[in-house]
Order: structure tokens, then sequence, then C-alpha cells
């Protein structure tokens, strides 16, 4: 069985894969991104990890509709017709038996061109809100996987509810992280408290400049590991500058990216992580009953993340700080309280 695996949200789809790989019958290629976005040249997840697993991966030209306006968006949506034709070469050309969307932008030609060509699609559903991808692929996909049927089901007989798929490195009873993760954990004499903070792949650099402001407070009472994306914003660099200077800098590793298997280890070790609100990173929190304090993107389609968010607090797992409210004060208050 060939299975064409597309989508945005990887998380998920690198949990299924995972699984799909262990029959010898099947054979995977994923349609994805090559980068994470227009300008900025990073590349995507899907296409840094997937031909790393001998897997097939084709980067689909292809724009979309974006909330903001910026230089970008007149070309993005100029090459909308452009990924439609691009997505109906492909699958005619792959000739999948079955198209497995896990939504966003890219999977919607791909979907459209499936259902021409009559071959089922299956999509999974991981958010609390419909998604305009979700929205649009809708009424071309013969089952709708959902993670959450009491706030996203429509009563349709195409719906299964499965939940959120969590990756093997999740699961798993024995974690191996990294030489360079369990060094730092473990250099501190005195036990102090560990915070993880992550604004996803990319980073986020609102979190990072906001964490650099309140630094000095936080290090002589916490250990703190901060991923920061790599993206033109240069915060990385701009850290191990500020690291240098820092009274109590050995009790600070910032890095660019975080393993899987890392971050497996982290959310389950740690006391408390800052992060964004995206449902897998939530999904993965509430599996290890972390507790977390969140910033939701404000600017996604149906104010996804401040939903997820909220769902989340109302269960005691997290606390919310809005960006519009976000200062360095702010943060560091909530992070005090969090730790007392």
């Amino acid at each position: 069985m060939k299975v064409l695996v597309t989508g945005t949200h990887f998380t998920p789809a690198q949990a299924v894969i995972e699984v799909l790989r262990k029959y010898q019958s099947s054979k995977i290629i994923y349609v994805g991104r090559k980068s994470t976005r227009e300008g900025d040249p990073t590349p995507s997840p899907e296409s840094s990890i997937i031909p790393k697993l001998g897997i097939k991966f084709i980067p689909l030209i292809s724009g979309r509709f974006q909330y903001t306006f910026t230089r970008y968006t007149i070309l993005s949506l100029l090459k909308l017709p452009i990924g439609f034709l691009h997505a109906f070469y492909i699958v005619s050309s792959e000739q999948p038996d079955i198209i497995l969307s896990f939504g966003g932008y890219i999977s919607v030609p791909i979907i459209i061109a499936g259902w021409l060509l009559s071959i089922p699609v299956i999509i999974h559903q991981q958010t609390l809100i419909e998604g305009l991808s979700i929205k649009l692929s809708y009424p071309f996909a013969d089952k709708i996987c959902l993670s959450f049927p009491s706030l996203t089901s429509k009563g349709s007989t195409k719906e299964v509810v499965t939940g959120n798929p969590l990756r093997k490195e999740i699961l798993t009873k024995n974690y191996s992280p990294s030489q360079k993760i369990l060094e730092f954990i473990n250099s501190s004499k005195n036990h102090l408290p560990l915070i993880i903070i992550t604004g996803g792949n990319q980073g986020s650099h609102v979190i990072n400049k906001t964490v650099e402001r309140i630094l000095p407070n936080i290090l002589s009472k916490a250990k703190i590991i901060h991923q920061t994306g790599d993206s033109k914003f240069l915060d990385y660099d701009q850290l191990v500058k500020v690291r240098e200077s820092l009274q109590y800098k050995n009790n600070y590793l910032v890095t660019k990216w975080i393993s899987s298997e890392d971050m497996a280890y982290l959310l389950k070790s740690a006391d408390l992580v800052i992060s964004r609100a995206g449902i897998n990173t939530l999904t993965e929190l509430a599996y290890f009953k972390t507790p977390a304090i969140l910033i939701p993107i404000p600017y996604l389609f149906g104010n996804e993340q401040e939903v997820n968010a909220n769902f989340f607090a109302k269960i005691g797992l997290v606390q919310i700080i809005l960006q519009k409210d976000l200062s360095g004060d702010k943060l560091l208050k909530v992070i005090d309280d969090s730790l007392s």
C-alpha cells in the first residue's frame, strides 16, 4: 500500500509514520513545505527529518492565505493556482493508494487532487476548532479523525474519534537524552527547579526578547533550557552573547533546537514549561502532567491557540498570558507564582 502523507502539523504525522513503517507492505511518501514560511529560508521540520528516515520527500510549490499583510502576501496568493497544478501532477505521478493529511495550507491542493483522481482521503484534525484548511478540505475527505470530539464533531458519519497521536519518544519508558542535556541538568550542586522555554520549531521572537530582559532575575532560583529557533531575528546569537554577561550563566543553556529524544525527557523532567499553545505541545504536556505558562499566538485562524490554552487552563494544567499583556514584569511574576 502506498500512502501519501501531507500537512504542516508534523508531530502527529511523524507519530503515525513511525507505525506505518513497521509494515513491510507500506510505502510512504511525504508532500510538504520546503521552508517554514515565505521570506524565511529556515527548512521546515518535515523537509529536514523525512529524508533522514529514508522516506521520499516532495516539496510542494504553493501559496497560502495570510492573516497579516506582508510584502510576501501578493506573491503567496499568486502561487495558489500553481500549487493546485503542482499537486495534481504529484498525485497523478505518484498514484498513491490513500492520502493521509495532517492539515495546514499545504494539504488542501493535495486533498482536492486526490478527490479528483478518486483516491481515498483521510484527514486528521488535531485542534479544538476547525482550521481554514480543514473547512476547505472537509467535503473532499472520506474520513475525518478527531482528537476532541465534543468540541469539533459535526455528527457526520465521516468522523472517527482517534485522539491525537503521540511520538514514540514521548511514549517510551526508557528515555535517552543527550549527554549535553544530562550534564546541564546534573551540573548544579543545589537542586533548582528546571524551566523549559520553547517557541516551537521556529522559535518565538516575542518570547525570546521577553525572557532576555528577565534572565538575571530568574537564574538565581531556577535552571533554564531555552530553545530559540533559528530565524531572521538571530535571537540565538544574541542570547549566547547575553549569557556570557550573566552572574549565573551556568544555570542557562540556550539552543536553537531540541531533538525529539531530548524534548521528551525534558517535558517529563521539567518543573515548568513556557511555550506557545500549539495543540501537539499541549497534548504532550498533558500526558506528563507538566505545568506550563502559555503565551498563545494571537493571529491564527479562529484564535486557535487561545482556544487551546483556555481548554487546558480549565483542567488546571496551564496559566495563560495573552501576548498583548506580555511584559518582562508580568512573566516574571507568573514564573515566581508558579515555582512557589
